[in-house]
């Protein structure tokens, strides 16, 4: 038996409007063509789906089985072609976010606020544990998005640039670092530094400055909380060295001394990484709008 979907929306618009001529109005098709498939469709199921002869036309109890199917069919068919459409267009769908930075829950929950008001029909999640396999999980599209400070070449990935920040170094205002108009790396050899909890080498102090000159602090002290970390460095606990965007953002701040990485500075540049193919998609292109205009008003602020 091979009944399609147009053959259940033809049985249903004769149906409804009680005559063949009608239901071919409503159909765009000619008599002839409703004819001939309604002529396929009796072949097919080997029962006549209209009473022979009547007027209007009467549905038989065969046809009355089709109807019901055609009624629980179609608009579950319409729902579903709607449904990819609206992800086609990036009107709905799904973003599930992995974060390589630690520091980034500081910038990124003002954007997905904005983003939620934005796109009420997307599915916004952040999925934690993945921050040292977060490409792979993106490739794997067990994510969509992933926040990254280290582009890649990679097939089918497409790393759009967000912003560029500044690791900025902060002390206590009594401390002894905290006269000087930078720090280089060698001003480490005897402090603790309070970093959040990941892999040293993913972070900017160490990455950029520190393990390049083969040099190591004292100690380190792992903080998950930022707050607790500007609570120690302020209580002359360490010294650390945070995003500015972090900074701009954070209380009481105004108690620490910041200053330069070196005396020209370090930056570094944060990047959205997503599915090439989903890079048009209307949400995609909203996040990427906003996490730039939260960035500049932060930077506007300073």
């Amino acid at each position: 038996m091979n009944i399609e979907l147009k053959h259940l929306r033809i049985i249903l618009a004769i149906h409804e409007s009680g005559s063949v001529q009608k239901a071919t109005e409503q159909l765009n098709m000619t008599q002839s063509a409703v004819s001939h498939q309604l002529r396929f469709i009796k072949d097919q199921l080997g029962v006549d789906i209209f009473i022979p002869e009547t007027r209007p036309l009467k549905l038989s109890a065969e046809g009355l089985e089709l109807i019901n199917a055609a009624r629980r069919v179609l608009p579950e068919v319409e729902k579903l072609k709607s449904r990819f459409i609206d992800l086609k267009s990036g009107q709905t769908g799904r973003l599930f976010i992995a974060i390589e930075c630690h520091a980034c829950f500081e910038w990124l929950f003002p954007v997905l606020n904005l983003l939620r008001e934005h796109h009420s029909n997307v599915d916004i999640d952040i999925k934690p544990g993945l921050a040292f396999k977060a490409i792979e999980a993106l490739q794997n599209e067990e994510v969509d998005l992933v926040i990254s400070a280290d582009p890649e070449k990679l097939p089918d990935v497409r790393f759009h640039e967000l912003f560029t920040y500044a690791p900025t170094f902060i002390s206590a205002k009594d401390h002894p670092l905290a006269e000087r108009p930078y720090v280089n790396a060698g001003d480490f050899t005897d402090q603790t530094v309070i970093t959040y909890p990941v892999p040293v080498e993913r972070l900017d102090l160490f990455n950029q400055l520190l393990i390049p000159q083969g040099i190591e602090p004292k100690a380190i002290r792992q903080i998950e909380l930022t707050s607790v970390i500007l609570l120690l460095v302020g209580a002359n606990k360490g010294v650390s060295v945070l995003p500015d965007w972090v900074l701009q953002s954070a209380r009481d701040t105004e108690l620490l001394a910041q200053k330069k990485l070196t005396k020209s500075g370090i930056t570094r540049k944060l990047y959205a990484a997503v599915r090439t193919r989903d890079s048009e998609k209307l949400y995609i292109e909203t996040f990427l709008s906003l996490s730039k205009d939260v960035f500049s008003r932060l930077a506007w602020l300073r």
